[in-house]
């Protein structure tokens, strides 16, 4: 893989690494602050709207396809005629977005005027009324970091989400302990910190914009070939990524379902998910979509299948371990990130945690392969077969929702959503391989299969290593001397670092070639 794409990979995993150990410690504030509350739950699920409208016409959808026909526009008619096509999605993006904040209040005010509501549904529409317009400000943000990326500068669009969780952070801190005697009231502020994180995000861009030559203006001229182009692709792939945040709402509604606790022991196991997830899978699919569509606007598929063979590779060799050293340290890790006496994440709401982590955590390979493989079709301009394979796998994740609601154990039910949202991620992934294979040729199966066994063989010794290493530690008697969050950390440091140096040395002896690459890139 071309070094100037890990090196860009480089700076957007820095970014995104940094904003998520910052969402890191915003979850351990929310957990000692609210635990598994009902407050937190329902704010996990009113901020999912949000979200739902970011993945639909933010980053996700939008990005899809505005990214390989304004990177296409740049290599044709230069900075011009990119500053055209942007004012026209824009001001065609910003309308759409000023709509449906105000169909979703005069629904949301419908709904309570006129059915008889639950004590959950009003906690989650409170903070709803109250977070919704943060869809329009992160949306066009969303807009505004494609642009960027298109350009080659990552830096800035990978640094903003950073300002969210400082802007939530500090709320945590200085405005929710102030805000009335109890959750319900004192959660209001972490909703109001979201709405002015998602202003102060958007006014971070425009300077770079500026900067790079950006100046889009108003354009109500949506007549233009690419802006159809744009909209055509991007029904398909806003259709796909909604049923993937579909899928993801359901989780939350059926998880409700489940008991008062379940949204939020999802979310703080999802946290966990995320930071590796975002120093490696994020980061590269974000840089991969752009240097994927310079090679489909040449005309070089060769490129894009020898790229997306070592992106999977290099994948695979970083986040096997990491599956494997959470499933072993799932309990320990969550007792010490988000457990402290005398706070309100109690040892219920670890072990409710921990089980959710231990059936999320394979999701780290498949998601992270996903984050590689949909930049392949949405370069080549083709967002529909994503939708078709997506829609698929919302039936099949809410059969697997429904029958592990129905079989499974209590205290494992929501287990079972987090575990038949990985077997879905799975089918998808795998579907999706085939289709490409097809539609590029091979893009090295042996290779990445060979270089997947080799991981999970090293995975597995690890892990052995591992929990050997956490038993033995935690059983000296200095541990039982020590505070007990000292005696936390000290353990569970020693025994990832055990991990790594096995690891490492398995990769030194059968993973050469991925450890060369990664010593290079």
């Amino acid at each position: 893989m071309n070094r100037n794409i890990f090196r860009a990979a480089n700076v957007v995993g820095g970014g995104t690494g940094l904003s998520r150990l910052l969402g890191l410690v915003r979850e351990i504030l929310m957990a000692w602050m609210f635990g598994t509350s009902l407050a937190k739950s329902a704010f996990d699920v009113a901020f999912l709207i949000p979200n739902l409208f970011r993945r639909l016409f933010g980053e996700g959808a939008l990005s899809a396809a505005f990214v390989p026909v304004f990177t296409e526009t740049l290599e044709h008619d230069g900075l011009d005629g990119a500053n055209r096509l942007a004012g026209k999605i824009g001001t065609l993006l910003a309308t759409i977005l000023f709509l449906s904040v105000c169909v979703g209040y005069v629904v949301m005010v419908f709904v309570q005027n006129t059915f008889e509501i639950g004590e959950k549904a009003t906690a989650v529409l409170s903070l709803l009324r109250v977070m919704l317009p943060y869809l329009f400000f992160i949306c066009l943000v969303a807009l505004s970091m494609g642009m960027l990326n298109s350009l080659r500068h990552f830096a800035i669009p990978a640094l903003t989400p950073v300002l969210l969780n400082v802007v939530w952070i500090s709320a945590l801190i200085w405005i929710c302990p102030h805000l009335g005697d109890t959750l319900e009231q004192k959660i209001q502020g972490v909703a109001m910190a979201v709405l002015f994180a998602g202003g102060v995000q958007l006014l971070v861009q425009l300077p770079v914009l500026l900067k790079k030559g950006l100046r889009p203006t108003f354009s109500f001229d949506w007549q233009d070939s690419r802006v159809r182009r744009v909209l055509l692709m991007m029904g398909p792939a806003a259709l796909g990524m909604g049923i993937f945040q579909i899928n993801v709402v359901i989780d939350k509604i059926l998880a409700f379902y489940v008991g008062d606790w379940a949204p939020a022991a999802l979310n703080y196991a999802e946290r966990l998910i995320y930071l590796p997830l975002g120093l490696v899978a994020t980061a590269l699919g974000t840089v991969l979509l752009p240097t994927f569509s310079s090679y489909a606007a040449r005309n070089e598929p060769h490129l894009i299948r020898e790229t997306l063979g070592s992106a999977l590779r290099y994948v695979l060799f970083i986040m096997v371990p990491a599956t494997v050293g959470l499933i072993v340290l799932a309990q320990p890790i969550v007792d010490l990130i988000y457990h402290l006496p005398g706070k309100r994440f109690d040892a219920l709401s670890t072990l409710q945690t921990t089980r959710a982590l231990v059936f999320y955590a394979p999701g780290l390979i498949v998601f992270s392969a996903y984050k590689v493989l949909v930049p392949a079709f949405y370069a080549q301009k083709n967002t529909i077969t994503p939708v078709k394979v997506g829609a698929c796998v919302l039936l099949l994740n809410l059969a697997l929702n429904i029958i592990f609601i129905l079989t499974w154990p209590p205290g494992f039910k929501h287990a079972g959503l987090a575990f038949a949202t990985v077997i879905a991620s799975l089918v998808n992934c795998t579907a999706l391989s085939v289709i490409l294979h097809r539609q590029l040729g091979n893009p090295g199966w042996q290779s990445i299969s060979l270089s997947a066994v080799k991981s999970i063989l090293g995975a597995l010794i690890m892990g052995v290593t591992v929990g050997g290493v956490h038993n033995l530690v935690t059983s000296l008697p200095v541990a039982a001397q020590v505070h007990v969050k000292v005696a936390q950390i000290a353990t569970v440091l020693v025994s990832i670092i055990a991990g790594l140096a096995v690891y490492a040395v398995w990769a030194l002896i059968a993973c050469r070639d991925e450890m060369k690459a990664l010593r290079r890139r």
